[in-house]
């Protein structure tokens, strides 16, 4: 008789080719990516990897020499992150380099401004009223007079407003370290309120606490904000004072006038020479600073004519005597005579204020120069810029990038956006006006309150703000001497007045001249650039040298390490974690739909038997050895289906020989 078909409900036997597989399968572990858990994928990898310190760890017999194999390797791993890091760390540093050429070399700018912005008898009606009150603070607190003289009254309206603001904000002395002031302008007490902030650094005054003077700024919109500002000294109380009061009278005066009050070139410059060779003021270029008034930069470049020399030495420099005038000085905004210059590039903005030198008057000023071009690596080598375009700041300054041109931008930017103006010392931005206690009447006090926080770094320019990665630099040597000499000054200030005798009807002083010398000591001009410490070769080299030397590891042995620790691990992770989902969806489906319907009669109820560990479909006589499940009645053979047993056959006619048989 034929075995059933699949219609009779047995399941076909398997094949003894897909046994035999099915069994290698379960007997045989499974290694490699394909290894069902974490361990057995170290130890597949631990026994086929070229590293030799991991396979030694699983090889090896006894706890003893397994554990010494194991901290040798995971010792010569800490040495192989700690070499390449370091390796990584010297990958980005630079090496500086130094080249000496000797060539001609292009002469710099250079820059003149004399120390008194603007002439005195040409202020006097713009400042009466400012000096005025000077004098009278003078008078109250240090007890001296220089005699009552005639002040001519402006015929300008704003002067009156200028005495309104003294009476806002005095001068003040402060009593003991007490919140108690009294004005030197009327003599009466008030009660300071709000912070005191002391301008220097310590108070060097010998004397009592009641010589310290100062002023009181408050907030024009909350007259309970105030801050008062402190010196130990009245000399600096008093300039500070007055600055203040005189950039709010200079910002209301036109560009126009202000450069007509200042000094001309035939006023500052008497002789000129050049590489041996006479100038004149058509050599300089003029341009209106706003602290230092008219300065005169010779060798601009405005023409696109830059002037070199080739020979280095005092007299093949610039050789210039300047006209000071020491007598048409402002008193109260200057205290020292003399002159100041800049050495810079042609494309660099002159800060005088920041980085200029004085020349001192009745002598001659030598500088020698040595010309150095720097140049540093930008990212990820430093932080520094090539153009100043990645800055977040505008340039006001309409010049090359640099440090002092950023932070002075970024502070004129935040005073606009926080006070409403710009500050009288720097230039204006687009669409702004300057600082003025008739259009503001907050802006000192919002100024002196900024400036502290620019100071503390917490307006964020200093962050923001980066060094250029190539600039130039003249380095500066300074010598003095005496000039003119004692035997020489009779007949040189006689022909120097003579020379200047159409516009001066005056013999001149010594102390109104000043020589100035500009030159270069050597034609010796140093680059320094700073270069790579390691190229890229030489650090795959050195990754090479620390991998072989620690683990007797390549690159094959690397990429070995990435596929095994993290590709095949997170398959094997990824493939887990499905597994599990997997098997939580399937529950959550059975628990949706309710359990499976059961039998009502126990006896049809089939259970799981632990003693079928084949694969292979039970015969009758292991059947018979199957044990019986606990707490279950004894099988019963279940009831014949009598609709089975009927003889339908599948043919419409009947062979021939059942024929013969049934005749028979």
């Amino acid at each position: 008789m034929a075995p059933p078909g699949p219609e009779g409900g047995r399941a076909a036997p398997t094949a003894p080719g897909k046994k035999i597989t099915a069994r290698l399968k379960r007997t045989l572990p499974v290694r490699g990516p394909q290894a069902p858990t974490l361990s057995e994928l170290m130890r597949w990898y631990c026994l086929n990897t070229n590293t030799h310190g991991c396979r030694r760890i699983v090889v090896s017999r006894g706890r003893l020499r397994r554990l010494l194999w194991i901290l040798l390797t995971l010792s010569a791993v800490g040495l192989i992150l700690w070499q390449c890091a370091e390796l990584l760390m010297n990958y980005y540093s630079a090496s500086v380099s130094v080249t000496v050429q000797f060539q001609k070399l292009p002469f710099p700018a250079v820059t003149i401004c004399n120390i008194n912005p603007y002439k005195y008898s040409a202020m006097k009606e713009y400042l009466s009223e400012l000096d005025k009150e000077t004098k009278k603070a003078l008078e109250t607190f240090y007890g001296f007079s220089e005699g009552k003289s005639k002040v001519r009254r402006s015929v300008d309206d704003w002067n009156s407003t200028v005495s309104d603001f003294f009476q806002h904000i005095p001068l003040l002395k402060v009593e003991d370290f007490s919140r108690t002031a009294t004005e030197l302008h009327s003599g009466q007490k008030r009660k300071i309120e709000g912070s005191v902030f002391h301008k220097d650094s310590s108070i060097v005054n010998s004397g009592d606490s009641n010589d310290i003077i100062g002023f009181q700024l408050c907030d024009a919109n909350n007259s309970s904000e105030c801050a008062l500002y402190t010196f130990s000294s009245g000399v600096n109380a008093i300039q500070e004072w007055y600055k203040l009061h005189y950039m709010n009278i200079m910002a209301q005066i036109p560009l126009e006038t202000k450069e007509k009050l200042s000094y001309s070139a035939d006023d500052l410059l008497l002789t000129c020479f050049f590489d041996g060779l006479s100038c004149d003021k058509r050599h300089f270029t003029r341009f209106h600073h706003p602290l230092h008034g008219n300065c005169y930069t010779f060798n601009s470049g405005e023409n696109g004519t830059i002037l070199s020399t080739s020979t280095g030495g005092s007299e093949y420099g610039l050789q210039v005597v300047l006209y000071i005038d020491e007598a048409d000085y402002n008193p109260f905004l200057v205290t020292s005579s003399g002159a100041k210059i800049i050495v810079h590039d042609q494309n660099e903005y002159p800060f005088i204020e920041d980085i200029g030198t004085e020349i001192e008057t009745a002598a001659a000023t030598s500088i020698g120069m040595h010309f150095t071009r720097s140049r540093k690596l930008s990212k990820p080598y430093s932080d520094c810029t090539e153009t100043g375009a990645d800055i977040p700041v505008e340039n006001l300054y309409n010049k090359s990038y640099s440090l002092q041109i950023c932070l002075h931008s970024c502070f004129q930017k935040a005073m606009v956006d926080s006070c409403g103006c710009a500050q009288y010392a720097q230039p204006l931005p687009a669409g702004a006006e300057y600082c003025n206690y008739k259009k503001n009447p907050n802006w000192m006090y919002c100024y002196y309150r900024l400036h502290e926080k620019f100071v503390k770094e917490q307006l964020g320019c200093q962050q923001i703000c980066k060094d250029a990665c190539s600039f130039k630099e003249w380095a500066l040597t300074t010598s003095i001497a005496q000039w003119p000499s004692t035997v020489s000054e009779d007949w040189m200030l006689r022909v120097l007045s003579w020379d200047k005798g159409q516009k001066l009807n005056k013999k001149l002083n010594k102390t109104d001249l000043a020589n100035l010398m500009v030159f270069y000591k050597d034609l010796n001009e140093r680059f320094i650039s700073e270069n790579p410490a390691n190229t890229l070769v030489i650090l795959l080299s050195n990754f090479g040298g620390q991998l072989g030397l620690w683990m007797s590891c390549s690159v094959v042995c690397v990429i070995e390490i990435v596929e095994v620790f993290f590709i095949d691990s997170l398959s094997i992770v990824l493939r887990r974690q499905w597994q599990k989902a997997k098997k939580w969806w399937r529950d959550r489906q059975r628990g949706g739909a309710g359990k499976a319907p059961q039998a009502a009669d126990p006896e049809r109820q089939g259970h799981d038997n632990p003693a079928c560990i084949d694969e292979d479909l039970p015969t009758f006589t292991t059947a018979l050895r199957l044990p019986l499940p606990r707490d279950s009645p004894l099988p019963r053979t279940p009831p014949p289906n009598y609709s089975t047993l009927r003889l339908e056959t599948a043919f419409t006619e009947q062979l021939p020989d059942t024929l013969e048989l049934g005749q028979h």
